[in-house]
This record gives C-alpha cells, structure tokens and sequence, in this order.
C-alpha cells in the first residue's frame, strides 16, 4: 500500500517547528493528547467563522451547522464501523461514562455485580464503582500480571457470573500498552447475558476499532488522542441508546444519539473531531470509502510504530537500571512504554529529559489499579508513546538521554 511518507505527515503538525533547550521538541506525550495537524484545526476555525449558530433552527448557519454536525457522526461512525445514529459527543470520555452509568444504574441494585479491571484508566471504573454507592451494586475487580503487564483470564471468567450486568473493560492500556482482546471479553459478558462498555481511548490512535467485530454493546473513544480536539465520543447499539434512561431535559430532542448529549456542545470539536479522522484517512490517498483509507492507514501506521517502538523497548533494554513494564514487543501491544530508572523518580527523569528537548509524560496517568498493582504508586512510571510524526532521530534522542541520566 503506498501512503503518505514520514515527512509529508510531519509537515501537516506546525507544533513540530516548536524548539526547546537547543533541540527540536520531540513529543512522546501522544497518549495523554496528540499534537493536532494543521488541516483539522482549519475546519475548527472555519465553522466558527462562517458558520457558528446553535441547532435545530430555520436560518442557513443553524442548518449549516444541523449538516456540520450530522457529517460529523457520519465520519466517527466510518472510523467505528457503526451507524451516525450511534455516535454520541461529549465534552471528555470520563463525563459520557459518567453519565452513561448513572443511566444504566437506574435499573441495577443489590444483588447486582458489575466487573472492572485493574488494567483500566481511572475513567473506565470510577462511573461504575461509584454505582456502588447509588445503587448498592458489588464491583468486582479482575487483576493482571505485574510481569506480563496482561489480564489474568482465569480470574475474569470466573468474575463474570449470571449475576453480571455489565463489563467495563479497556481495549489498550494507557499505562503499559497493553492490548487485550476485548471481543474475547464481550463475548464473555453476552454469553453470561451481560452489557459490555469497551474503552478504546488509547486503542483508537493505534488500530481500527470495528464494533462490529468487537461485538460490544457501548464503546468509547477521544479525537484528542488520534489528532484532534477535546472531545469524547461514545458509540451504542441505536436500541440502547433509545432506551436508557439518562438525565436529560425535558425540552431536549428525546431519540438517539442527541437523547444522550446534555446542553450545547463544542460544535467546533465535533466538526474537528470529524477533520482528525479525515486527516488519518488521507494519509492512505486514493480509497474508495473512508473505511477502506483508515484500515490502510492505520495498519500502515502500526507497522511504522511497530518497528519504532522496537527500536525504543531494545535501546532502554541497554540501559541500566531501567525497568521496563508491560508486554515485549512481541506480544499484543500500542507503541507506549511505561519505564523507571532507578534512583530517580518519574518526574525528575521526564524532567532530565526536557533539557534535550524530549517531552515525556510521568506520573500514573489516572491508571491508578497499575501503578498500584506495580508497587509505583510513590515513585510513578515515565511514559513515552510513539504517534505517526514520530522518527528514528526522537526514539534515540529519548534512549540518550535516559543512560546519561542513568550514568549519573
């Protein structure tokens, strides 16, 4: 497949022109927030000159904006493989999670169970456990292997019983990079006659999501990760989203998917949500759908962040006193690395690192059940991800930098 080089998609990211310390800044932070490209940004700034109105209303800004917006679905529903009368904005994935639970909760209490993992962001257990609390639900949590970094599948389907009503569980870890095999997951939770919310906030930027294939009944996402703005995007199968019975005003549109979104959105997110899924479509030029662009863009992609996260698992693997977490890259995996050095804390390495110009995330990136479960909770893990506008000069300056703090 032929698509865009390393430099052609580079270019489109003025954020790359940025310089620190001396050096070009090399952003390995992807996994909190990518950098945006310059075309998505446009779309943003051209609604909002030209188009900006609220919604529903018989001028030609507000059904400029009405078109805008139902494009949008259009396109997040071709980068999910669902239906645009299933994609639900929001302002982050934790506030539609939130909401979504407190929705689903009305008909759950005692004797109910919910089941987590200790793998998930923060925002893909807090909703849920705190069901506990309103409704008097029990959340059990599936642990993982502190050495593999990967679920423990024995435990899980055990937890998952006839009294499960939902299964929250995360596509890739934030933290490790871990990929776990989700359809394996929901299949579980359909068979014990379970919902299944699958997190796919770190897995999007990386693989294609097909709920389809994943067979899931909610799953959520954020454009920020895959090079847009901040926004969150829930998908749900449409008869869900029809009957769940979230808070909502009663003024307010009463069907699928609008149903969910409570007041006026970011209109401009939502229109540059739908230009970052352009963008990655665009880097495979020339295919006959959408859909058929993403797949080939995205495998693309994987294989280029295949061969760079190799390159940066091998090169601290040289390293002394570096500890690396998670998967090798031989098994199921995103180009994320979660590290320590030892002697020093996450946040004085990402620090070190700063001076030549590299940008690292430290800390526990709300994947509190890891760090935890790795005995880091203290000291915390630096965090390095490699996105499509990273390069074999920023992976080495990275590993550079590293020994000599390690040297030290």
């Amino acid at each position: 497949m032929t698509i865009l080089s390393p430099d052609a998609i580079r270019a489109q990211f003025p954020a790359l022109e940025r310089k620190h310390a001396g050096h070009p800044v090399a952003y390995f932070d992807g996994p909190g927030g990518t950098q945006v490209p310059r075309g998505v940004v446009e779309a943003m700034t051209d609604y909002l000159y030209h188009h900006n109105a609220n919604t529903h209303w018989a001028y030609p800004t507000s059904e400029e904006t009405d078109r805008l917006l139902l494009e949008a679905r259009e396109m997040l529903a071709a980068f999910l493989n669902g239906a645009p009368s299933e994609i639900v904005f929001g302002h982050n994935m934790t506030t539609l999670t939130f909401h979504l639970a407190r929705g689903l909760g009305m008909a759950w209490g005692p004797g109910d169970e919910l089941v987590v993992t200790d793998l998930d962001h923060h925002a893909n257990r807090a909703p849920w456990e705190r069901l506990a609390l309103e409704r008097g639900v029990t959340v059990r949590i599936a642990p993982f292997d502190p050495s593999t970094g990967e679920l423990d599948w024995e435990t899980l389907e055990r937890l998952v019983t006839g009294r499960t009503r939902l299964l929250a569980i995360g596509a890739a870890s934030n933290a490790l990079g871990t990929v776990t095999d989700v359809a394996r997951a929901c299949r579980l939770a359909r068979e014990r006659g379970a919902l299944s919310f699958v997190d796919a906030v770190h897995y999007a930027a990386h693989a294609l999501v097909d709920v389809q294939a994943i067979g899931c009944d909610f799953l959520a996402c954020s454009p920020y990760k895959f090079y847009g703005p901040h926004m969150g995007v829930l998908w749900g199968r449409e008869e869900l989203l029809a009957d769940v019975p979230v808070p909502r005003l009663a003024p307010a549109p009463d069907v699928a998917p609008e149903r969910l979104e409570t007041g006026t959105l970011s209109h401009e997110g939502m229109v540059g949500s739908a230009a970052a899924v352009e963008f990655l479509a665009e880097i495979a030029p020339g295919r006959l759908s959408t859909r058929l662009a993403l797949e080939d863009a995205l495998a693309a992609l994987h294989q280029r962040g295949q061969a760079l996260f190799e390159r940066l698992w091998d090169g601290l693997g040289t390293v002394a006193g570096v500890v690396r977490y998670g998967p090798p890259p031989s098994r199921p995996r995103t180009p994320t690395i979660g590290f320590t050095v030892r002697g020093h804390s996450a946040e004085s390495v990402a620090r070190h690192l700063v001076t030549r110009g590299v940008f690292c995330s430290h800390g526990d990136f709300y994947a509190q059940g890891v760090v935890d479960r790795l005995g880091l909770a203290e000291t915390g893990l630096v965090r390095a991800g490699i996105v499509c506008y990273t390069t074999e000069d920023e992976v080495d300056r990275l590993v550079r930098g590293v020994a000599e703090l390690a040297g030290r």
